[in-house]
């Protein structure tokens, strides 16, 4: 399985999607996006592996995590590499029971609640949302940047990597990376983009200015990270 480098993080609907999902995850990964959840709620079980498949083909050659949404037994079924999961999914501790420790698993916060994970059970937090986002309806009410600032503090006791989740663009990435939070989780910025590429190098670099990527970038022609 492909380790969780979950600094620029897309979410992505391969099969109900706007226009063409797969083309948009290969020019996000070319643009420096580090990780790849998909998340298609409209889908049948069938649909989601399907989807999921396609999108690890999509990203073989480019050592960026492919994580299933909410279903456990999708991410197993597909090969991916790991589940983000939620309140109402299967708790993480039992996730890990059944997937074992190759599988990441990441983990919802959207309160202080959210924040009494089994040690050991959990590989990333999701914060958020931060703002008001169309993209998932049912979202919980939305923490803002104060907010996000006390729940990343309260994470941090927790020694896991998290990212920030809901509404996050170029024009307030720069405001939610000086909470500390590590890593920015985004979708419709970069889905509906006409220029998904540009948009993840722009947030790319909002990453690299925030805390500078470990290691020397390699300003391949793919523009990924290391």
């Amino acid at each position: 399985m492909t380790p969780l480098d979950p600094r620029l993080y897309l979410i992505v609907d391969p099969v109900h999607g706007p226009g063409d999902p797969l083309a948009v995850v290969r020019a996000a990964v070319a643009g420096g996006v580090t990780a790849v959840q998909v998340r298609a709620p409209e889908s049948t079980g069938r649909e989601l592996v399907a989807g999921t498949r396609a999108v690890l083909d999509a990203v073989r050659d480019a050592g960026v995590a492919v994580i299933v949404n909410d279903r456990l037994d999708v991410a197993l079924a597909a090969g991916a590499d790991g589940v983000h999961l939620g309140r109402d999914d299967v708790p993480p501790e039992d996730a890990r029971r059944v997937a074992g420790p190759g599988l990441s698993i990441g983990w919802s916060v959207t309160g202080p609640d959210d924040l009494d994970v089994v040690p050991g059970t959990v590989d990333l937090l999701g914060i958020g949302p931060v703002f008001a986002t169309a993209t998932k309806p049912d979202a919980a009410p939305p923490t803002g940047i104060d907010g996000l600032r006390r729940l990343w503090a309260d994470a941090r006791a927790l020694g896991l990597p998290a990212v920030a989740i809901g509404g996050i663009d170029p024009d307030n990435a720069g405001e939610v990376l000086a909470t500390g939070v590590p890593g920015l989780c985004v979708s419709s910025a970069i889905v509906a983009a006409p220029d998904p590429g540009a948009v993840a190098r722009t947030l790319r670099s909002a990453l690299v200015s925030a805390s500078p990527w470990q290691g020397t970038e390699k300003r391949s022609q793919g523009g990924g990270p290391d």
